[in-house]
């Protein structure tokens, strides 16, 4: 990793809003670091191999995750955005929430030293409004159920992270034209991560812990 750089590590940047992340910041000369699931292929992201580094992750792999954090060594992570996630078409309970509730909290986690090694030391986590609880109940179907989850997780342990100086929100990124969003989605890739980019080069440790829309305005819990 160079260390003159500010440097980003995107989590689940093959496609969509990911690959909109890892594209905005090589455009303004981050050192970017990106990963991906083994059997995910993106010639987009491929086509950026000589300008960034690409890392096979599941994020339910423990091996994998391991194998990151030796690769990444003790080199600083600036930001770390995590946008790996899943609809949940096809698999089971415990298969969406180990993806969508606990892995993000699990790999900042493991990051977490790296990030305290860094100068902005900012965690960006993507979930859904549809994870927001509504007059006290849990959101309907499991992707929202698990979005829900997330955000408690997230409001649990976002305090301890805080306690040491990183600054980390949530955000609700939009109805995004992505495969999982759907081509007639209202939100382009491209808008959307110039929206949370902006929220983020923003954000002081003052704003740890809130749930920001990609437009930037509060979203309520």
């Amino acid at each position: 990793m160079i260390d003159l750089k500010n440097s980003v590590l995107i989590i689940g940047a093959n496609r969509g809003i990911g690959l909109g992340f890892v594209k905005h910041y090589v455009e303004r000369d981050w050192a970017v670091h990106a990963t991906r699931r083994e059997s995910s292929k993106s010639t987009e992201l491929d086509s950026l191999i000589d300008k960034i580094e690409i890392y096979s992750l599941d994020v339910q792999n423990a091996e994998q995750l391991n194998i990151l954090k030796s690769e990444i060594k003790d080199s600083p992570v600036d930001l770390l955005i995590h946008n790996a996630g899943t609809s949940g078409t096809g698999m089971n309970e415990k298969q969406v929430i180990d993806i969508n509730s606990e892995a993000p909290i699990k790999i900042t986690n493991a990051l977490l030293p790296n990030i305290l090694k860094s100068k902005i030391k900012k965690v960006a986590i993507l979930t859904s409004q549809m994870g927001a609880r509504n007059g006290g109940s849990t959101p309907t179907g499991l992707y929202g159920k698990s979005k829900c989850y997330l955000n408690d997780n997230f409001r649990n342990v976002e305090p301890e992270w805080r306690s040491k100086g990183v600054t980390s929100v949530l955000f609700h990124p939009g109805w995004v034209a992505t495969d999982m969003g759907g081509a007639n989605a209202p939100v382009s890739v491209e808008d959307s991560v110039e929206g949370m980019k902006s929220v983020i080069d923003n954000l002081t440790l003052q704003d740890s812990g809130k749930f920001f829309t990609w437009k930037g305005n509060m979203h309520p819990w």
